[in-house]
């Protein structure tokens, strides 16, 4: 088939090509590539790899380096792959209260997905051992309420709820704070929105006093999935060209780049507390790098080297929770220990980093030829 036949073939089915494949992208940072690039730096010094490897850790509070965009990114495509899964079954004749049902059982059966991803199957431990906010917790609640909104609301009325979510949000941390603190507090002890985290949550917090996947800022990032979902009802509603799509989403992305470092001055970017200024930033940045992906393979049709990460991004849940369950490291001496050896230190560092990464995506695509996939 020709790589123009392949994308065009990928859309007709009901899904973007460029979508998965970018999905997969995002994935592939966490299934293990950033430990590449922090080997590398580490043996090497070089300043690219050094450079590579700081964006590839996360800033203590304020701030943002290019780790803080794997999370939004990926909610950001959930929220695009809307229009083209729960908008296909309202075109199909599926009413509203069907799919709110269905809405809510997804996101409920991720944040249950979450906690087991957390704690395992320790049934017997206290509630107070457990974390009950998690990545897949995040996702699942924005997911839901974005969808809902999406249910129920016409484009406009999405755009007003990104809006007011956003805004909403900035106004609730700007005039309150936890108990001691001036009000507009932003410190990890004094923002309200962890006081509000800490006062309500059973269990433990990731940071004891603060959990960057807490309850309050659930508000803001289900404007980051709202964002998907407008951007994904462009690219199936609308009747531009491919092109247009494209540039839309790209003048789109330096807009909101400029919106969140103009906000940042105010209420600064910061993933941990999901700031309505690091919304709109990862959000330009989501929207480029789609932009980027969906004129590559679904305008031009280049669709093969994109293989890799369409492979991973058609079960990036599976992959993601995979490793709670499956001793990857294990695997990956198994098959490729006689390589390491040949290598030697320091670069068998590199080498174990590159190799556990391919035995997963080894796994993924065995799953991909039997067409096994994990829907949630």
């Amino acid at each position: 088939m020709k790589r123009s036949e392949t994308a065009a073939v990928e859309a007709h089915a009901g899904r973007l090509y460029s979508l998965d494949a970018l999905r997969g992208f995002d994935m592939f940072w966490i299934m293990g590539a950033e430990e590449i690039f922090h080997s590398l730096a580490k043996i090497t010094g070089f300043p690219l790899w050094v450079t590579m490897a700081d964006q590839l850790t996360h800033p203590d509070w304020h701030g943002f380096a290019f780790y803080d965009l794997i999370f939004p990114l990926f909610l950001f495509l959930a929220g695009v792959a809307t229009p083209y899964s729960v908008g296909r079954e309202l075109e199909n004749g599926k009413s509203r209260n069907e799919l709110l049902i269905r809405v809510i059982k997804r996101g409920l059966v991720l944040v249950l997905l979450g906690v087991i991803y957390n704690n395992g199957l320790r049934l017997r431990d206290s509630v107070d051992a457990f974390r009950f906010c998690s990545v897949l917790g995040r996702i699942g609640l924005a997911y839901m309420f974005a969808n809902i909104i999406f249910l129920y609301t016409k484009r406009t009325g999405q755009m007003i709820w990104f809006g007011g979510l956003l805004i909403g949000y900035w106004l609730l941390l700007k005039f309150t704070s936890a108990p001691g603190f001036a009000p507009g507090d932003l410190t990890m002890e004094g923002n309200f929105a962890s006081y509000i985290d800490r006062s309500i949550l059973p269990g433990r917090l990731y940071l004891k006093i603060h959990d960057p996947e807490g309850l309050v800022s659930v508000i803001p990032s289900i404007g980051t999935a709202l964002l998907g979902i407008l951007t994904g009802g462009l690219l199936k509603y609308g009747v531009e060209s491919r092109q247009k799509k494209a540039l839309y989403m790209a003048l789109a992305g330096i807009v909101c780049l400029i919106i969140g470092q103009v906000w940042n001055l105010d209420f600064p970017i910061n993933k941990n507390l999901w700031t309505s200024s690091f919304v709109m930033y990862v959000g330009g940045w989501s929207l480029l790098l789609l932009s980027l992906f969906y004129y590559i393979i679904d305008t031009l049709g280049f669709t093969r080297w994109a293989f890799f990460f369409k492979i991973i991004g058609m079960n990036s849940i599976l992959i993601y929770i995979s490793g709670r369950f499956i001793d990857w490291d294990y695997a990956s001496n198994g098959v490729f220990r006689w390589l390491f050896q040949l290598t030697g230190e320091p670069y068998d560092a590199v080498v174990k980093a590159i190799c556990f990464v391919l035995v997963q995506w080894a796994f993924l695509y065995f799953l991909y030829r039997k067409k096994v996939f994990l829907r949630v």
